[in-house]
């Protein structure tokens, strides 16, 4: 038996306790508590959109009448009582959670009306729960209207001393208005919020057509309205397919305005972030990439906001394009970002599921239905508690000296008149305890009236509940009403996310966001490599570390792409922007590449437009076109294939008509370079056949212009080749007279 599945307890102790087999028991606990972080602290329920933290709260300032008309209480005391009577956890996770429901920037429509500092969006956080007040919204009222009707199940809180709702009636559906996000175990939600003007619109259609499609449904609603505006910038396919499914990705932008300015000159106003974005972030975040000038069309950037957000960016230049500018912001900021969609909630069976905006709305309908028919019982059975007491006053009035003397002289009044008149408990009850008072005349004509009206409203409440279609009559009212009471708050009702198109394709230069500056790369033969600014004329200044050398020494400019081609015959790519600057000694390329044991051939300037040849140790090789062997990853792009016995050798310009091949056995061969094939990857055709040794030099020039190489302190070129001209993979033979013994052409 492996330890994992040990028994517990081999033989139990006599007291009650059995043997059990620890993964059955791990498993069992987990399962608990898995469920427990599900159901009752992380999904919110499809049908009032809360979780049970929130519910508890709401129905603790209920408790405490903190309704929109009444003064602001502590929220020490709402959470203190929150978590007492209803919610045993801690008592910061309470107030962040009605914090929360305090933000206008992180919830569409608040249900708690918070008094002293609930927080910025800047991040800042609130005060301390005993400095702040708080009460209930009146959507928050919204939410529990009818709860003392018998619309909803009630069950014992923690310690049995309470009752609690296990979901509020819902009179605004609150899960879409106000959206919801939750991590639970192996799984999450994350609803954005609506307007509920649109949700409205969409839930009357859906009561009309119940088998709606989705294209429909977001006529009405045509996506997210977050708190903080934005823009959001998805394609209707990817919009609609996300509500289909319950899972998608919308992307979300900053909006902003061009603000002209004198003589020509303009600024950016940013006025509306991405929801859930710290304005004070982003604000640090470009502040960044003008300090490492990464935005060279930038010059500056301030913050002016107050109430509005008000974001100034100043460009370097007015004729930069503000379009342009904006891209590399969206790019490289939090301007820009995406709300990963994930619609799942807990269904009125308490099961989670990831559900579509249909089964999202139906579900609210449905529960909208139940409360309604719970509260027409609740009502009529009221309604029948009081007929049945007005039948018997009635009786009273029409035999009220009979009773008179009944009351004056009967031991038992209570009985006779029960055995007498043919009353009820509750209507004997109910005349015995009539003030002489109320026996007037027009308390009379008050009853038969009273009594009217309910046989009339009890007549109308049994037809509801004896006709679907009339209940779903009365429910479209409801939320009419909610839409219209939404509809005059000026600040809540209109839609505040703009609905916008997909963004073109606008190509970004890489000027845009690294400043052009002339540098000097430099590496040494182990692999250090470090940027100088300018182009230095040569490098007898520059330091190494001790048992170092110079290898590479090249000028770039800092909007350049390097390129590394090592001797697995990888290529590898380096923004020069990215290397270290010239203090010290640079860093290792093994901390940028994963460059491993190899060694490094080449180290270049990127030219698009530039072809390379390049080739190993046993003389096969390719031409490649350098536009395709940029590297995306720090792993390198495989292009020529090499074995271990013939790693890469070297990668040149392939630029002439000819190319120059020496072996180290000395022999030397010249032929056309338009023998050599261009490929994209693999080990390439023979260049020039060997017996003994392989490839030491190649080289490539224009014949008319001759071979050169560097002989002594000059150069010497020899323009008569016709004793080394052959064909490629030909042996070749012995170098002109003069040639370096190191079989190198430079």
């Amino acid at each position: 038996m492996s330890n994992s599945n040990r028994a517990v307890d081999g033989n139990g102790d006599g007291n009650g306790a059995q043997p059990a087999q620890l993964a059955d028991i791990l498993q069992e606990r987990y399962l608990a508590y898995a469920m427990s972080t599900i159901m009752s602290r992380s999904l919110p329920d499809v049908r009032d959109g809360l979780k049970p933290v929130h519910r508890r709260l709401l129905y603790a300032m209920r408790e405490l009448k903190l309704n929109p008309a009444s003064g602001f209480r502590k929220c020490a005391k709402i959470v203190g009582d929150t978590m007492g009577n209803y919610h045993p956890h801690g008592d910061s996770s309470i107030y962040d959670a009605m914090v929360r429901l305090a933000q206008s920037f992180a919830v569409r429509y608040p249900l708690v009306d918070g008094q002293g500092n609930f927080g910025n969006i800047d991040g800042d956080s609130a005060a301390a729960m005993r400095y702040t007040e708080a009460r209930l919204t009146e959507i928050a009222q919204m939410l529990m209207e009818g709860i003392d009707e018998d619309a909803v199940e009630f069950s014992e809180n923690f310690s049995g001393d309470y009752m609690e709702p296990v979901v509020l009636p819902a009179g605004f559906p609150n899960l879409l208005a106000n959206g919801s996000s939750g991590i639970a175990v192996g799984m999450a939600t994350n609803i954005p919020p609506h307007n509920v003007t649109e949700i409205c619109a969409a839930l009357l259609y859906l009561i009309k057509h119940s088998n709606a499609a989705i294209e429909t449904l977001l006529t009405h609603m045509p996506g997210p309205d977050f708190p903080t505006g934005g823009e959001l910038v998805e394609s209707r396919e990817s919009i609609l397919e996300t509500y289909r499914t319950g899972r998608g990705s919308l992307r979300l932008r900053a909006r902003w305005q061009v603000e002209t300015l004198k003589n020509g000159t303009w600024q950016i106003i940013v006025t509306e972030i991405p929801y859930q974005v710290q304005k004070n972030k982003v604000e640090i975040r470009i502040a960044e990439l003008l300090n490492d000038r990464k935005l060279p069309m930038l010059a500056d950037v301030r913050d002016e906001s107050s109430d509005d957000i008000r974001l100034v960016l100043e460009p370097k230049s007015r004729n930069v394009d503000p379009a342009t500018l904006m891209e590399a912001l969206y790019r490289y900021t939090d301007l820009e970002t995406r709300f990963g969609v994930n619609m799942n909630a807990l269904d009125a069976d308490h099961t989670p599921r990831v559900m579509n905006l249909r089964e999202m709305l139906q579900a609210f309908l449905d529960h909208r239905h139940d409360v309604l028919k719970r509260r027409t019982a609740y009502r009529l059975g009221k309604i029948a508690e009081r007929l049945e007491l007005l039948d018997g006053f009635l009786i009273a009035y029409l035999n009220i000296d009979e009773i008179i003397q009944i009351v004056r002289e009967e031991d038992n009044p209570k009985q006779e008149l029960m055995s007498r008149f043919t009353l009820s408990d509750n209507q004997a009850e109910a005349i015995l305890n009539l003030r002489l008072r109320r026996l007037h005349k027009l308390r009379e004509i008050e009853i038969k009236t009273e009594h009217k009206d309910l046989t009339a409203e009890q007549a109308q409440l049994q037809a509801l509940l004896g006709d679907e279609a009339a209940r779903w009559g009365r429910i479209a009212v409801e939320i009419r009403a909610v839409r219209d009471k939404i509809g005059k708050d000026k600040i809540l009702a209109p839609r505040r996310t703009v609905i916008g198109e997909p963004p073109t394709a606008v190509v970004v230069p890489l000027e845009a966001m690294i400043e052009r500056e002339p540098v000097t790369v430099v590496c040494s033969k182990h692999g250090w490599i470090r940027t100088l600014r300018g182009h230095l004329a040569d490098e007898t200044d520059i330091k190494y570390k001790e048992g170092d050398e110079p290898r590479f020494f090249l000028h770039a400019e800092t909007t350049d792409k390097l390129l590394v081609f090592a001797t697995n015959g990888r290529f590898y790519t380096l923004g020069a922007d990215k290397l270290p600057g010239g203090r010290g000694f640079g860093e290792p390329l093994n901390l940028m590449i994963d460059l491993g044991s190899e060694e490094i051939v080449t180290l270049m300037v990127h030219k698009p437009d530039r072809k390379l040849l390049v080739a190993a140790n046993d003389g096969r090789g390719f031409v490649v076109e350098e536009s395709t062997v940029i590297a995306q990853t720090r792993a390198g792009k495989q292009i020529l294939n090499v074995s271990g016995k013939a790693p890469a050798m070297l990668c040149i310009p392939a630029v002439g008509d000819s190319v120059a091949v020496i072996g180290r056995n000395r022999k030397l061969l010249v032929f056309g370079l338009d023998e050599i094939p261009t490929m994209t990857r693999g080990r390439g055709v023979i260049l020039q056949r060997y017996k003994d040794g392989g490839l030491s030099d190649v080289k490539t020039f224009l014949h008319a212009e001759g071979l050169s190489w560097k002989h002594g302190g000059g150069e010497r070129t020899e323009t008569k080749l016709e004793g080394w001209l052959g064909k490629r993979a030909q042996a070749g033979r012995l170098p002109p007279t003069g040639f370096p013994r190191s079989n190198k052409f430079s």
